[in-house]
């Protein structure tokens, strides 16, 4: 392990944080099992695992919060409790003065770590430059976005220059440009001698940590790199893209019954199939054989990848729980005679048929702009979204996503241009069209004093759920939730993942024929989101036209269009495999002995969008590599630095993101 750290740029033989044996328990409940890890000096190191693994309570023994059990665990050679002010500690709720000021938290904080005057300038400057704040300082954090919010969380738990920073869920809520500034800043304080571990249910962040624990019930599954978790699965991912991809995929579905031995999962995308097989020839076979039976088989394409950390943490999990819904009982009961054939699509649903016998869209806007006073919040956007339809709407926080939602569902009037919802052109307000929407917003909006049955039943009646129906539809939402037998809760005391599926079933009670979606996933994990969002396409494949927020740009990979908003405008459509290719320029993966060093030579020479840190690998997007790429090597080599390799890897749909913003936003 020590020479694996090493390796990576992490040269401390000490580890800074140890623990042996680590048990705690609440009365009968045994949280954490026996834990056995270390976190070595410098390193970002990362736990994973489905809520109610033990990941916050490990890291209240090691922030001094409560004692252990059984066991031991060390800080700095040290009880936790003796060294907090060499802790800093961001936890999942946000913890500061929502009516003090940026600034006045931040002031506040450094009093309590007992930071020196002149230290606290320099910090404080330097932190919310980086985090892209400095000019809120004056703000009212209550006035802040989520994301921003986070930044400042993360400036104060900073700004006493801690040995050992613990990040519980850090970036949930937060839009990718921040995320990726958030993870910027975690890369450049490793280099100033701070230790990270952070607990994230989004894989694609895992992908930055040096290493990894996968936890489950209080125990670790297992240790490791992002690399060496991926190759110990010892499977393969073939992403596989063609025509009638639905009818494909449950074609694959049934050679994976037949013959488990063949393929090891199926998962869906908006626009391909990932399947995680053993054997690359056999399950190729057996796709392009599925492939001519489907009729499907000339526009077929196999890419063989490596697997995600998300097929490592789904395979290792499924097979130890069994926890997948099962199709048939995750099926949502729609009532047959409303839903019809879709003409030439496959789908069923509301499809509504105009005077001409075309089908109508279920979303149409031309031309809808909103403005208050003189601020232009939504300029011009044009969007036709079809029954069936998984339509994905990105955007940075303040990009005008949440207003455009606002406007497509009838909640504000547009200032100007042209709206159609369901096919009605006017009174998009009214009452009965409002029982054809479903509607599930960023905040969990169910009442926390009401219990689960309570709330879903008062959801019924809202809905107008015929009596004869609300039964077995209550019964849907419990079971799709994993809430079965527990329907007497209060609310209040679930789980944020659990909140979002119980809000996900009450929106969609009442089988809508739009479905509107903010972040439905946030701080869920990896294991219930997709569970969400096969529940999600079983609506779509239903007819249901879907509208989705998200912040988690591996879930929008989901979606079958995507939509970029940058300052109000749509800059970017086009499914996910379309906006990925259609990048400028090429990304590539650079590998160093010392990638912290590499990390900050390249920030002083490309701006800073294009530079990401990836565990003890670079990824840095050139114009052209091929000439630019040689002349870089050179001057870095000049300066100690030699890459061990570089390759070009495929765009990812937050690089794309990412890129796609800052053009727009002319930081080239």
């Amino acid at each position: 392990m020590i020479e694996t750290l090493t390796k990576s740029g992490i040269s401390a033989i000490q580890p800074i944080v140890k623990v042996q044996g680590l048990k705690k328990s609440y009365g009968a409940l045994e949280a954490v099992k026996g834990l056995d890890f270390d976190i070595y000096e410098g390193e970002i190191f990362g736990l994973i695992g489905p809520d109610g693994a033990g990941k916050t309570t490990t890291f209240h023994v090691l922030g001094g919060v409560m004692e252990q059990t059984a066991g031991s665990a060390s800080v700095i050679g040290q009880k936790p409790r003796d060294v907090r002010l060499e802790i800093g500690y961001l936890t999942q709720q946000f913890s500061l003065y929502l009516d003090l000021s940026v600034a006045e938290n931040l002031r506040y904080v450094a009093g309590l770590r007992e930071v020196e005057k002149d230290d606290f300038a320099e910090r404080s400057q330097k932190y919310l430059k980086l985090m892209n704040i400095e000019r809120f300082s004056s703000r009212l954090a209550g006035q802040l976005s989520g994301g921003m919010k986070q930044k400042l969380a993360l400036c104060c738990a900073l700004i006493a220059r801690p040995k050992l920073l613990l990040l519980d869920e850090p970036t949930t809520g937060v839009d990718p440009v921040s995320r990726r500034e958030f993870w910027d800043l975690l890369a450049t304080v490793t280099t100033e001698g701070v230790t990270v571990a952070v607990a994230t249910p989004y894989l694609d962040e895992a992908e930055r940590c040096n290493r990894l624990i996968l936890m489950h019930e209080g125990e670790i599954e297992e240790i490791g790199t992002p690399m060496e978790l991926k190759r110990n699965l010892g499977l393969h991912r073939l992403e596989v893209r063609a025509n009638a991809i639905d009818n494909l995929e449950r074609r694959l579905h049934q050679v994976e019954k037949d013959d488990p031995s063949i393929f090891s999962d199926v998962q869906t995308f908006g626009d391909r199939l990932d399947v995680l097989v053993d054997d690359v020839a056999r399950a190729s076979d057996s796709v392009r054989q599925a492939a001519v039976l489907e009729k499907t088989s000339e526009s077929l394409s196999i890419e063989v990848q490596e697997p995600t950390l998300e097929n490592v943490f789904v395979t290792k999990l499924r097979a130890k729980t069994g926890s997948e819904i099962p199709a048939a009982e995750r099926m949502f009961p729609f009532v047959a005679e409303r839903s019809r054939k879709a003409g030439g699509s496959g789908l069923h649903g509301y499809v509504q048929t105009a005077s001409n016998g075309t089908s109508r869209s279920a979303i149409f806007a031309q031309g809808v702009k909103k403005v208050y006073g003189s601020f232009h919040a939504v300029k011009d956007v044009n969007l036709q979204i079809e029954y069936g339809e998984i339509y994905g709407l990105l955007g940075a926080n303040g990009a005008g996503k949440t207003t455009t939602i606002k406007i497509l569902c009838g909640l504000i009037k547009p200032s100007a241009g042209r709206m159609e919802l369901c096919g009605q052109k006017s009174n998009l307000r009214s009452e009965a069209l409002r029982q054809r929407l479903g509607y599930m917003s960023q905040k969990f909006t169910l009442y926390d004093d009401l219990t689960i049955r309570e709330n879903l039943e008062f959801y019924c009646g809202v809905y107008c759920v015929p009596d004869s129906l609300k039964r077995e539809r209550i019964k849907w939402v419990l079971r799709s939730s994993d809430l079965a037998g527990q329907e007497g809760l209060l609310t209040a005391k679930l789980p944020g993942g659990w909140k979002q599926r119980l809000s996900f079933g009450a929106a969609v009670l009442h089988q809508p024929e739009v479905l509107f979606l903010d972040e439905p996933t946030s701080g869920v994990d990896p294991l219930a989101r997709r569970e969400m969002w096969k529940l999600i396409r079983d609506f779509s494949r239903q007819g249901t036209a879907v509208l989705v927020t998200t912040h988690f740009l591996e879930e929008a990979e989901y979606c079958n269009n995507l939509g970029f908003m940058v300052a109000g405008s749509l800059v970017a459509e086009g499914s996910p495999s379309q906006i990925k290719n259609s990048q400028p320029g090429k990304l590539v993966e650079l590998r160093f002995e010392n990638a912290q060093a590499a990390y900050a030579f390249l920030k002083q020479r490309f701006v800073s969008w294009r530079v990401s840190m990836f565990a003890d690998s670079l990824h840095v997007v050139f114009d052209d590599p091929e000439s630019e790429l040689p002349a870089l090597v050179k001057e870095m080599a000049a300066s100690g630095l030699v890459p061990l390799s570089s390759r070009q890897i495929a765009f990812s749909l937050e690089d794309s993101f990412i890129s796609i913003v800052q053009r727009a936003s002319g930081v080239v």
